[in-house]
């Protein structure tokens, strides 16, 4: 398995600590997706939100169920282990 550079959490300043205790507040806890973005800081932001309206955006003719299968299976397909 690769080894990515990630910023650990108790060293998160400015967007990037921003964007962790959005996703722990979202998620409950913070998922390894978002870390690997966590050294460019305005790629990050920029995932963040394009995930929020893939996943969330209410004007979606998919169900929020459809959307995670959806995402399980390729997860499975890619081999991703989380």
């Amino acid at each position: 398995m690769a080894w990515i550079q990630t910023v650990d959490e108790t060293e998160a300043t400015g967007i990037v600590k921003e964007e962790y205790d959005a996703a722990v507040a979202r998620a409950g806890r913070l998922y390894n997706i978002v870390r690997l973005f966590s050294v460019r800081p305005n790629s990050m932001r920029a995932f963040v939100e394009l995930y929020k309206v893939v996943m969330h955006d209410p004007e979606s003719p998919l169900t929020r169920a459809q959307r995670e299968m959806i995402a399980t299976v390729v997860s499975k397909v890619n081999h991703c282990h989380y």
